[in-house]
């Protein structure tokens, strides 16, 4: 049935073992064990297909969602992925959160190749997510890094998985884009991101650079103009980093930040203004402000 993209007849039991099966891929360990992970709603679905169709297993869609995601089920046909319809009940048996469209992958959609080929490839932009608790602030920041460039997402030992089902959704597809590294010891990753020829910046409140500030010096030095006196550090000796380096980001954890030692790992430390009255800035909305800063900036010198 995967030549054609369709099923003889829908699936209709929402307690069968087919179905018990699929539900249970929303637990880690039953990840771990089948080697196969959940992809769920037609966004991310849409890009599993799209871009890593080899690894896909299954399609299911509700019926109803046939017809709706016609351009879903067209190129799921041309990679011979078999498609089940299903009624809406099996559907939520399945995953509450699909949406009525949902896929089965294996684990090796999101493989990454090791750390030191991908440094070897000279990349730009990159994010460390030291302790990424939150699936959803995960997921948005892979989101965000895929949209502004970035060429991978790392995450430290203690973090969330990858292919949890919200961090997945979370995405919006952008998880089948680019590489994702999980796991890493995030003290060995700085120190081989530096050794490979990035700067290593940690985003944190108690920064002592403003990337509104280290934004205008990018634009003043691609502009021949000289800096206001008010963009200096008084008293200092700091040297400001230039965001259109090579820069690997270090990000905190969503409720307690970056650690001291996390801290003195990166080569300069830098805040995102609030200007108004709120105590914090949410983790995914302050890194995306960084790494987009950083790709204006390099695009400039590029350009």
């Amino acid at each position: 049935m995967g030549s054609t993209g369709r099923p003889e007849a829908p699936l209709t039991n929402p307690r069968s073992e087919r179905v018990k099966k699929v539900a249970a891929l929303a637990g880690r360990s039953a990840r771990s064990r089948h080697g196969r992970f959940l992809v769920e709603g037609p966004q991310a679905v849409r890009e599993i297909v799209a871009h890593a169709p080899d690894h896909v297993r299954d399609l299911y869609l509700a019926e109803a969602m046939v017809l709706r995601h016609h351009d879903i089920v067209e190129v799921a046909a041309e990679a011979g992925i078999h498609l089940h319809e299903a009624d809406e009940r099996v559907m939520r048996a399945m995953s509450p959160d699909c949406q009525g469209v949902l896929a089965v992958a294996d684990l090796s959609a999101v493989a990454a190749p090791p750390l030191d080929d991908l440094l070897a490839e000279a990349p730009r932009l990159v994010v460390l997510l030291a302790a990424a608790n939150d699936p959803g602030n995960a997921g948005t920041v892979l989101r965000t890094a895929d949209a502004a460039g970035a060429d991978a997402v790392l995450l430290g030992t203690g973090s969330v998985e990858v292919t949890n089902p919200k961090v997945v959704r979370s995405t919006a597809g952008s998880l089948f884009h680019l590489p994702v590294l999980g796991d890493l010891d995030v003290a060995d990753a700085v120190h081989d991101a530096r050794a490979a020829g990035l700067q290593v910046l940690a985003a944190d409140g108690a920064g002592d650079w403003d990337v509104d500030e280290l934004a205008d010096r990018t634009f003043a030095r691609a502009h021949g103009l000289g800096l206001a006196t008010s963009d200096e550090l008084s008293a200092t000796s700091l040297v400001a980093p230039d965001l259109a380096a090579p820069t690997l980001w270090l990000v905190g954890n969503e409720a307690h930040g970056l650690s001291r030692a996390e801290r003195d790992l990166a080569d300069a430390v830098v805040k995102v203004p609030i200007h108004g009255a709120a105590e914090s800035l949410n983790l995914a909305v302050a890194t995306a402000l960084c790494l987009y800063a950083s790709a204006r900036a390099q695009r400039r010198e590029v350009g």
